[in-house]
């Protein structure tokens, strides 16, 4: 017997999320996460128990993090660098070519956590469509633990081609994941009625 199972048989799923993969690979297509209804999906649509949630950590951002845990995220923060880019290669910058990226690699903590709770959990997600994750995706599918591939867009690693089976594009999803301003919505509707 499959310790693993529950008492209503469903498999034990978990979500391994790459927060900025998965964060600007919507922005990059026009609309922003629903983090909420995300949330939501998983568990409904995949019976996610515990989503791993993998993110850079910024000081001003802890209120967004706490969100997140509410919202039922596991959330995994890892420390950024700032790393300064230039779109000039002389020694001179210009403040206009110059700007400031704040970057957390979370990929060896989503990869490390995926392998750490491989005994808790029958099938995996992985939502990101960083190539930097082939090996556990390969590892994951070699060893029937792998469900799905979340990947932002169309525009994922050319590595994971050979699991395009698990692959399920995010961006398919937009009207169900898309965030909904309805403040905005509201204050344009009191606006018409003054």
């Amino acid at each position: 017997m499959n310790v693993l199972k529950r008492k209503n048989k469903k498999p034990i799923v978990y979500a391994f999320i790459d927060s900025q993969n998965l964060n600007l690979g919507v922005q990059k297509v026009g609309w922003k996460m629903d983090w909420r209804a995300l949330r939501v999906y998983l568990k409904d649509k995949y019976n996610v128990t515990k989503a791993f949630m993998f993110i850079g950590y910024i000081v001003e951002n802890e209120s967004l993090y706490e969100h997140l845990h509410e919202l039922g995220y596991l959330i995994v923060l890892k420390p950024t660098v700032d790393v300064s880019t230039s779109q000039d290669s002389s020694h001179e910058i210009n403040n206009e070519e110059h700007k400031s990226v704040v970057k957390g690699n979370i990929d060896a903590d989503l990869v490390l956590y995926a392998m750490k709770e491989l005994p808790n959990y029958n099938k995996a997600i992985i939502v990101s469509g960083d190539g930097d994750f082939v090996s556990l995706v390969e590892y994951l599918a070699e060893n029937n633990k792998l469900l799905h591939i979340m990947t932002p867009n169309w525009q994922y690693s050319s590595l994971l081609k050979p699991w395009d089976k698990y692959i399920i594009r995010i961006d398919q999803l937009r009207k169900q994941l898309a965030y909904k301003d309805y403040s905005h919505k509201k204050k344009n509707r009191n606006n018409q009625d003054d």
